[in-house]
């Protein structure tokens, strides 16, 4: 069972846009609650943050949702934000399960992410801002905020192989020195949908500006 921090309990539902297609809205509603507020709509995640889909769509939000419609949403988002896969149980009965592939701010037990080596780490890990914030995070670090994890991607919005982990609107990037972070003891996580995923340095949460190898900011 997953267990919720305070700062993910206040997170509110997502806020949904007149003019929102019902996919986006669909997407919308999947990404809170398997990222964020399972526990508040009264919901359960397993230990590798999934949920059996047909106890999600009991959801009043979902009950007039077919499965082709989710289906659809999973297979045709850009960020592979969401994987569906069919699991059997002890009696062989295959049943479908859903889960997001990164972005909680719920803690997953055993969340589906594969540790990075010297070896596999990509050769470079960049996590993408703003430039107003470049001020605060050359003091502090960078968080992890409400979020498990500190998101990266290994190359800039747009490259090749590049779905998830930076944002089209980030103008400043943090390239990370992952040779000197990992010998400090930082480690770095890839998930199902190539996010670069660190906790930081011990439990603090942040990976401090001395393992910052580099800082662009467009102007």
């Amino acid at each position: 069972m997953s267990h919720t921090p305070a700062a993910a309990q206040q997170r509110p539902p997502p806020r949904r846009r007149q003019d929102d297609s019902p996919e986006v809205k669909l997407s919308k509603f999947l990404s809170y609650v398997l990222r964020h507020g399972a526990a508040k709509e009264g919901m359960v995640l397993r230990d590798d943050g999934s949920i059996l889909l047909s106890t999600l769509m009991k959801h009043k939000k979902l009950q007039s949702t077919a499965f082709e419609q989710v289906k659809h949403v999973v297979d045709t988002n850009e960020k592979k934000r969401f994987v569906l896969f069919r699991e059997a149980d002890e009696a062989g009965t295959q049943s479908w399960y859903i889960r997001a592939t990164q972005g909680h701010s719920v803690q997953i037990k055993e969340p589906p992410l594969v540790l990075l080596t010297a070896e596999s780490i990509p050769s470079e890990v960049i996590h993408g801002t703003t430039k107003e914030k470049l001020p605060l995070i050359r003091e502090k670090g960078l968080s992890r905020m409400a979020r498990t994890h500190i998101h990266f991607a290994s190359g800039l919005y747009g490259n090749k192989g590049v779905v998830s982990g930076m944002r089209a609107s980030a103008n400043a990037f943090i390239y990370i020195d992952t040779e000197k972070a990992m010998r400090d003891g930082i480690e770095f996580y890839i998930s199902e949908n190539n996010v670069i995923l660190s906790k930081g340095l011990g439990n603090s949460g942040v990976i401090p500006s001395k393992y910052f190898a580099k800082v662009i900011a467009k102007y």
